[in-house]
């Protein structure tokens, strides 16, 4: 042993033996031999290589070589690209320019570069150092390889799962689910993948147990591939040989656990049999690897999804199943999700439509059409709504209504009001007085929403538009309550607004309302609709109204070519609020539908009016009802005369259905009572309410119209021979 100037010790060159080195008395440490050197090298458990200035593996370990399946020996003298062709195709190229950096540069930089071998599942990490001689020469670089397989894997599993929480459930739609779970599990993890869910959760209805069912309905919600096409789609869904109680499917459906399959499966056979028309693509593809992991959520199997492997060469492991089982439990609980919101929504939505009108109100003094489109938030309804409700005289109410909020707390509102308007108007209240108790009912309705209730104390707060139009006259009255004002087209003029006395929304209480009342020539159009048609989030509301009576005011062929003209020009595909949009085009009454006289307050009139009322029925044709028009018209203006005052006018509609009208100056309300058998009167509203269908009365600020309708004669067609 000797030391030079620099302080380096070595062993004298022609030593073969180990040479102790000692500081003073006590030996530190024994320098190995040749031989030594080499026996240690090959007991490394990593694989470790030498390659010199000329790129030539000069020294590798044991397990190096047993890393390509090659002798140690065969190895020596090979350059980087020729070790292993696997190695060459898949990192080879940047091996050898990290080896000619190393060299190149003299610098112990801590490169690395993943390698997967082919036909093999590990990955390889190299770290490279530059092997220096004693003059501080660069001759050669060592290569320490780790495999990092493990490690990796796990990375991306954690990688997957942290894409599947970002991806998987961005919408609350049951097929876009599926969807964005096969192709998420088809980036880095399975080659082909199914997803087949039970035909009611598709339908979003309540999943039943898979045990005990005679039959089991699946519905392919989505597949994905690397290959383009799917050719592996042959996999079928629902084959009864693949769910039966004893194969593997079936008995992932029972247990409710992940499964592997191995080749020798009768199913997997069986999907790996391709068509031959679609197998080109596939001749080096087999599927040799299958996992069926069950979709379950809160305790209830929802479907089941299918991971198929043929270009990735290795098979599924435990550790992924593992991740398939975890990747598919996330997607289930989206799935159930989505399909609990699709049948909220879906019942949310058939009681929104069984509290809209259903089919066209029975009357002719308006042609209508109607368009209501639900708020894109939430379960997609809300509190607005339309009305057409047939008056006595042949008169029509149009409503139009929003209920403050959405959901189903504002749709259940919306109904009551709803029902409550129609009841009211149905004994004939003025528009301004009807308002005035609906406003008390949205007063009752907050009243008894509890403030700790589900609803948090969501006000009943709601704004509504009541018209009233009488085609015999040709006028209309309106009022509002807190509602935009309508838009009205007159014949061959341009749209405007009809300026009605202002009102405050339902619910506020203690404040009054007006009516406004308009004539109308026939012909004229009325625009009634909520404020999601013209409030629009980055548009002036000044100027959607501007150009809703630009739209109402062009030329259109039909009323309902007018209504969509409006719907596509002013609402977005996804409105935030609920629009609905009344269009009426006005009718009037003819001579041929419309008779009217004015009656002296004198007894002796009673035979004249029978007598008029009888010629004008002779004239329309309606022979039949002329005896009971003769009862009804003799009791009620006798009942005028008696009980009334002037003025007295006697009115006849043939409408939807024959209406006998008498107007008096009184506003005394008439009953209907039952006369004794001594009483001398009493009996003529009980005779009127027994001959007709129905009978009624409404105010006036100057009297009061008692009216019955009886239904018109039927008619028969005359024989075409």
């Amino acid at each position: 042993m000797s030391r030079d100037g620099t302080g380096r010790a070595g062993p004298p060159p022609d030593s073969g033996e180990p040479t102790p080195v000692t500081a003073g008395d006590r030996p530190l440490v024994s320098v190995p031999s040749d031989e030594e050197r080499s026996r240690i090298l090959d007991q490394l458990p990593v694989p470790v290589a030498y390659f010199g200035r000329d790129m030539v593996l000069a020294l590798a370990n044991r397990a190096a070589g047993e890393s390509v399946d090659r002798p140690v020996a065969s190895l020596l003298g090979l350059l980087p690209g020729e070790i292993e062709p696997g190695l060459y195709l898949e990192g080879g190229k940047g091996l050898v320019e990290a080896i000619e950096r190393v060299l190149r540069t003299g610098q112990a930089e801590p490169y690395e570069t993943q390698l997967t071998m082919k036909g093999s599942e590990h990955i390889w990490q190299a770290a490279m150092s530059p092997v220096r001689d004693a003059a501080g020469e660069v001759q050669g670089v060592s290569v320490v390889i780790l495999d990092t397989t493990e490690q990796v894997r796990a990375r991306r599993r954690l990688a997957l799962l942290n894409k599947a929480g970002m991806r998987i459930g961005s919408t609350l739609d049951v097929g876009r689910t599926a969807e964005e779970l096969a192709e998420l599990a088809v980036e880095d993890f399975a080659d082909f993948v199914t997803v087949d869910l039970l035909s009611e959760v598709v339908a979003g209805d309540e999943a039943r147990s898979v045990l005990h069912r005679d039959s089991i309905n699946f519905h392919r919600a989505a597949q994905c591939s690397v290959l383009e096409g799917c050719p592996e789609s042959v996999v079928a869904v629902g084959d009864t040989h693949a769910y039966e109680p004893d194969s593997v499917v079936g008995r992932t459906l029972i247990k409710g656990e992940p499964t592997r399959m191995v080749l020798d499966d009768a199913a997997l056979r069986r999907w790996t049999t391709i068509e031959p028309a679609r197998s080109q693509s596939m001749r080096d593809h087999r599927i040799h690897s299958v996992m069926v992991v069950p979709l379950k959520a809160r305790g209830i199997i929802l479907g089941t999804t299918l991971f198929c492997r043929h270009r990735t060469p290795g098979a599924f492991s435990a550790a992924d199943l593992q991740l398939a089982a975890e990747l598919v439990s996330r997607a289930a609980v989206c799935v159930d999700n989505a399909r609990r919101y699709t049948r909220e929504r879906a019942t949310a939505l058939a009681l929104q439509r069984s509290l809209l009108p259903r089919r066209a109100a029975r009357q002719r003094a308006v042609e209508v059409t109607a368009r209501y489109l639900p708020n894109a938030d939430g379960a997609g309804i809300g509190g607005d709504w339309f009305d057409v409700i047939p008056l006595s005289g042949a008169r029509v109410a149009l409503v139009v209504g929003d209920v403050v909020g959405h959901g189903l707390h504002a749709a259940a509102t919306m109904g009551r009001l709803r029902t409550a308007v129609r009841t009211l108007a149905d004994v004939d209240l003025a528009p301004d007085e009807l308002l005035t108790q609906l406003d008390d009912l949205a007063l009752a309705l907050d009243r008894e929403q509890p403030a700790d209730g589900p609803e948090g104390g969501q006000v009943a707060g709601a704004t509504c538009l009541y018209a009233v139009y009488d085609p015999a006259t040709g006028h209309c009255t309106m009022a509002r309550a807190g509602h935009p004002e309508p838009v009205v087209t007159r014949p061959g003029g341009s749209a405007e607004l009809l300026r009605l006395p202002p009102g405050p929304p339902l619910g506020v209480g203690g404040l009054p309302f007006e009516s406004a009342e308009f004539e109308l020539p026939e012909n004229s159009r009325i625009a009634l609709y909520t404020d999601g048609l013209i409030e629009t989030a980055g548009r002036d509301t000044a100027q959607a109204l501007a150009e809703l009576r630009d739209l109402l005011g062009r030329p259109a062929r039909s009323i309902e070519e007018a209504c969509d003209t409006v719907m596509e020009s002013l609402v977005t595909e996804h409105p935030n609020d609920d629009v609905a949009l009344l269009l009426a085009r006005t009718r009037r009454l003819d001579a041929d539908h419309y008779a009217s006289w004015d009656l002296p307050s004198d007894p002796a009139v009673v035979s004249d009016a029978r007598r008029r009322a009888a010629a004008q029925l002779a004239a329309w044709g309606l022979d039949d009802a002329v005896f009971t028009t003769e009862l009804v018209v003799s009791e009620l203006v006798t009942n005028a005369i008696r009980y009334g005052g002037d003025p007295i006018r006697l009115r006849l509609i043939r409408d939807t259905a024959l209406i006998c009208e008498v107007f008096d100056g009184s506003s005394t309300a008439p009953h209907l009572r039952r006369a004794r058998m001594l009483d001398e009167g009493g009996r003529g509203l009980l005779l009127v309410a027994s001959l007709t269908e129905r009978w009624g009365t409404r105010y006036t600020g100057t009297g009061k119209t008692i009216w019955a309708e009886q239904p018109l004669p039927v008619v028969e067609e005359p024989d075409p021979a």
